[in-house]
C-alpha cells in the first residue's frame, strides 16, 4: 500500500528546537509515523518527551545553545551510542530579531546568522558524514521561511538567514544525492507560534496579514506534521533540493 511509504518504524530523527511550537509539533508527528526522536533545544523539553512517550515512542533530550556549533558533534555521537544510528534530521532551531535594517546591530546580525545558517549547515554536514558512513544514505528537512522568497522588513539577519537556507538545501542536494541523502526544506508562512507573538497582538498588523493569506487564518504546527513525514519518510525518495512552501497560499498572492 501506498500509505506504507509514509511509515517511519524504527527510524531514528533528531529534531533541533523541540521544545515548543513548529519544532515540537514536528518530532510529534515523527514519532507518531513510527520514528523514535531526539530532541534539541536550549530549554527543558519535559511536554515533548511525554507526548512522545505517550505514543510509544523513545525520546532522548539534549539541552544545548545551537548559537554555537560546538554541541553538533557530540550529539551525534551519543545518538549513535544510543540507538546506533541516524536516519532523519530537521534542524528547525532558529531565532529573529526586529529592527529597522538602518539601525541594526552587528550582534543581532551575528546571532541569528549564527543559528540560522551556520548551525544548519555543519549539523548537516555532521549528520550527512553518519549517513554516508552507514551507507544507508538518510533526510535532512531544513526550515526555511516566506522570506526565502520574499525581502521582508525589519528583519535583516533573519531575511539573509533564511534566504540561506534555500541556498544551501539546493546545495546539499546538489553533492550529497549521489549518497541517497534527500535535502529538503520547508518554508512555514505566518504561523501562530512564540517568533509572531508581537505581530498577532498588534491589530492592524494582524488583519493586513490575514487579509493577505488565501486561508484566512494563521498557521498551526499541525500544518507541518503531514510535510514532514513526507520529506522524512521513502514517499519522498525522488524529491531533492525543493523548498516546500506550506503558507495558506501566501506566496501565491
Amino acid at each position: 500500500m501506498i500509505l506504507d511509504k509514509f511509515k517511519l518504524d524504527g527510524k531514528i530523527a533528531i529534531v533541533t528546537g523541540a521544545s515548543t511550537g513548529l519544532g515540537q509539533g514536528m518530532a510529534l508527528a515523527l514519532a507518531d509515523a513510527g520514528a523514535d526522536i531526539v530532541g534539541v533545544d536550549y530549554i527543558n523539553m519535559d511536554e515533548t518527551k511525554g507526548k512522545v512517550e505517550d505514543m510509544g515512542r523513545n525520546f532522548l533530550g539534549f539541552i544545548a545553545n545551537l548559537i554555537s556549533i560546538e554541541p553538533i558533534q557530540d550529539i551525534v555521537e551519543k545518538t549513535i551510542e544510543s540507538f546506533g544510528k541516524v536516519d532523519i534530521l530537521v534542524n528547525n532551531a532558529g531565532i529573529i530579531r526586529r529592527e529597522d535594517a538602518i539601525n541594526f546591530t552587528e550582534k543581532d546580525w551575528d546571532d541569528v546568522m549564527n543559528i540560522n545558517i551556520k548551525t544548519v549547515f555543519f549539523f548537516s554536514q555532521a549528520v550527512a558524514r553518519q549517513y554516508i558512513k552507514q551507507g544507508t544514505g538518510g533526510k535532512i528537512i531544513n526550515v526555511a521561511s516566506m522570506l526565502s522568497f520574499q525581502g521582508g522588513i525589519r528583519v535583516p539577519s533573519y531575511t539573509a538567514s533564511k534566504s540561506g537556507v534555500m541556498g544551501i538545501t539546493r546545495l546539499m542536494a546538489n553533492e550529497w544525492a549521489k549518497h541517497g541523502i534527500n535535502a529538503n526544506a520547508i518554508a512555514p508562512g505566518y504561523m501562530a507560534t512564540n517568533n509572531t507573538a508581537a505581530l498577532r497582538s498588534d491589530e492592524e498588523r494582524n488583519k493586513a496579514i490575514l487579509d493577505r493569506i488565501p486561508a484566512g487564518r494563521w498557521g498551526l504546527p499541525e500544518d507541518l506534521m503531514g510535510p514532514v513525514v513526507f520529506l522524512a519518510s521513502s514517499a519522498s525518495d525522488y524529491v531533492n533540493g525543493y523548498t516546500i512552501a506550506v503558507d495558506g497560499g501566501w506566496l501565491a498572492r
